[in-house]
């Protein structure tokens, strides 16, 4: 039996998708026949990835939008809806890794907030703004890009792990309140996967990662990709509220 990926028609918004994991992302969901709304702050890299998928056959735009800002989430989100009519599928690879090769006790309640910012209340106001009209249409995917730093922690990365911690927690908490309802709400936990995120991780915690993980290697942002676009379409129907493992066999649970 052939499996129920072909996302052909359904509009996907990808955020944080000019580079990385969020790109791959758009890339592997276009693929599969999606239109892909990329938006970043990076307005140039949402564009040339755009231009990438286009170039291949599928179908994209780039927006710019500041995630940290909820009346900016909310009013991007309402001009998609305006040209598109709807949203069948979000996810969110918005990230930073914060300070790392810090012990937590030495870093500021400063040094969270701006992580948290990032990574963790953008990611409940893009869901938010989104979910109104999944309900209504009794159907949705949402996808929120976690980290094995949130069900293992990592050591001198300390507002990283915490962010993806409560990220976890939430998409488990908001993915039982519509289950019933025609909307799935999943994580995925990656390792450390080839991406610019990693471009100022500290060399003795990116090693540290790496040395955690059975299969010897980094994941490729493209082995991300794959998956997120299986679990966001319409074959992975009985699955939400749950943590995709991504981590070359660091974590098996």
């Amino acid at each position: 039996m052939k499996l129920k990926t072909d996302l052909t028609g359904q509009i996907a918004v990808v955020a944080g998708g000019a580079s990385g994991i969020g790109a791959s992302c758009a890339k592997s969901i276009a693929a599969n026949g999606a239109h892909v709304v990329i938006l970043d702050l990076n307005l140039d890299g949402a564009n040339a990835i755009a231009a990438e998928i286009k170039a291949a056959g599928g179908k994209a735009e780039g927006r710019q939008l500041d995630v940290t800002n909820e009346d900016a989430v909310k009013k991007s989100v309402a001009s998609i809806l305006a040209d598109h009519k709807k949203i069948e599928i979000l996810v969110n690879a918005v990230g930073v890794t914060g300070p790392t090769g810090v012990p937590s006790h030495e870093l500021s309640l400063d040094d969270y907030r701006k992580t948290f910012e990032i990574n963790f209340y953008s990611a409940i106001s893009l869901q938010s703004a989104v979910m109104p009209q999944m309900l209504e249409h009794g159907y949705g995917r949402i996808m929120q890009i976690a980290s094995i730093a949130g069900k293992e922690g990592n050591p001198n990365m300390g507002p990283y792990a915490s962010t993806k911690a409560a990220l976890i927690g939430h998409v488990k908490s908001s993915a039982k309140e519509v289950a019933s309802k025609g909307v799935t709400i999943n994580s995925v936990a990656p390792a450390v996967v080839r991406s610019p995120i990693n471009d100022n991780t500290a060399p003795e915690v990116l090693a540290y990662m790496i040395s955690r993980i059975p299969m010897g290697r980094i994941g490729e942002p493209e082995e991300v990709g794959d998956l997120v676009a299986f679990v966001v379409s319409p074959a992975a129907s009985f699955t939400t509220g749950f943590v995709f493992d991504l981590t070359g066999g660091r974590a098996t649970y």
